[in-house]
């Protein structure tokens, strides 16, 4: 069984929420959208996207619309960046990073109310399910190789290069992204409504999460432009390919540490299965990432910094040693990586809380392992 997603997918009519002058777009576009002829309707793309996006429809082309989702004065500090998507994307451009053409940028908030920004309108598909039913065992590896692939690029783009060097502040990336989301919270928090009330939780975790963070988050010496939301559902494949066309969603990109990113990207790997097929008998290691799931030549010679590394004080070998936290598709980016240290013995493994493995059906006995769907 798999979720029904189809209030997510498609268009629909503007909300009364997100209403705006129409003709007041059009008459700015012709003047700072090349080729832009009227008459121009629009629909909105169905969604939680924080930013309203909308399609834009002439007689002759289609444009995708971001917008914040009202004036800057009613929104929160630094929230619903989108000219900062506009300009990572236009930065991205002409990489190994697949992002839609950028079009035009527009912060005036005298012409609808608020900041947007036009792109390419792209044919393809937005995959919201993880579990990706009614795609084989090798179809998802190949799926999730291409996403690795991408993400691997991402984090070895010359920034500068692109002129995004002052995209983001390098350096003390997890203790900015706490304090930040930290602030978030308490600015929410504020006890005015139903929805606003403090969190017991909430609060203990903002205290637990500065007192607990490791040396190695504070290594200033990886820094790569970051995503920040990255997963299945915020990148577009192409019409029939396992090939992403476009990596969408770039509000809470900046200059981070790579670690960070592709964390948040495993993440698919460790979430609990949807209530629909988990009633079905069903197994997320089983449907997500393959036994057998081809690991991309791409991704380990890409050597990307996102390479977790765990350090013993007994011995060195200069032989890789497999990444056995990871799903099989995600070991090439752990065997790209520098020389780990082991016991000369036997090699070694990372410790697992409460003395189990993880058990995805690649790391089973064979009585264990689970039968192709």
């Amino acid at each position: 069984m798999s979720q029904d997603f189809s209030s997510f997918i498609g268009t629909r009519a503007v909300s009364q929420q997100h209403t705006f002058d129409v003709d007041a777009l059009a008459a700015w576009l012709e003047k700072n959208l090349e080729g832009f002829q009227g008459p121009l309707t629009v629909e909105m793309f169905k969604g939680g996207q924080s930013n309203p996006t909308y399609k834009l429809v002439t007689p002759t082309q289609s444009y995708v619309m971001r917008a914040k989702p009202g004036p800057v004065a009613k929104l929160l500090p630094s929230a619903h960046a989108v000219e900062r998507e506009y300009k990572v994307m236009r930065g991205l451009q002409g990489t190994d990073v697949p992002v839609p053409r950028m079009y035009c940028l527009c912060e005036d908030e005298s012409i609808i109310g608020r900041a947007f920004y036009i792109m390419e309108f792209m044919q393809g598909r937005v995959l919201w399910d993880q579990s990706l039913p009614g795609f084989s065992n090798a179809e998802r590896a190949a799926y999730y190789d291409e996403m690795n692939r991408v993400i691997a690029a991402l984090h070895t783009v010359d920034f500068a290069a692109r002129g995004l060097g002052d995209y983001g502040k390098p350096g003390n990336y997890f203790e900015r992204q706490i304090g930040r989301w930290s602030k978030q919270y308490k600015a929410s928090a504020d006890g005015a409504g139903e929805l606003s009330q403090p969190i017991e939780a909430m609060e203990r975790l903002i205290d637990w999460l500065p007192a607990h963070m490791p040396a190695s988050a504070r290594d200033e010496s990886k820094v790569s432009i970051v995503h920040g939301d990255y997963r299945l559902d915020n990148v577009m494949f192409h019409a029939t390919e396992p090939r992403i066309i476009a990596v969408l969603d770039w509000e809470l990109s900046t200059l981070g540490h790579p670690l960070a990113d592709f964390s948040y990207h495993c993440m698919s790997w460790h979430m609990p299965p949807p209530p629909a097929a988990a009633s079905a008998a069903w197994t997320w290691r089983r449907w997500a990432f393959p036994p057998r799931a081809n690991t991309s030549p791409a991704i380990a010679s890409a050597r990307a910094s996102a390479r977790p590394r765990r350090w013993r004080p007994t011995g060195i070998s200069t032989r890789p040693t497999t990444c056995f936290a990871w799903p099989p598709s995600c070991r090439a980016l752990r065997n790209a990586s520098k020389p780990v240290p082991h016991r000369a013995s036997k090699p070694w493994r990372p410790p697992v809380a409460h003395g189990r493995w993880p058990r995805w059906p690649g790391n089973l006995p064979k009585r264990h392992s689970q039968p192709s769907p």
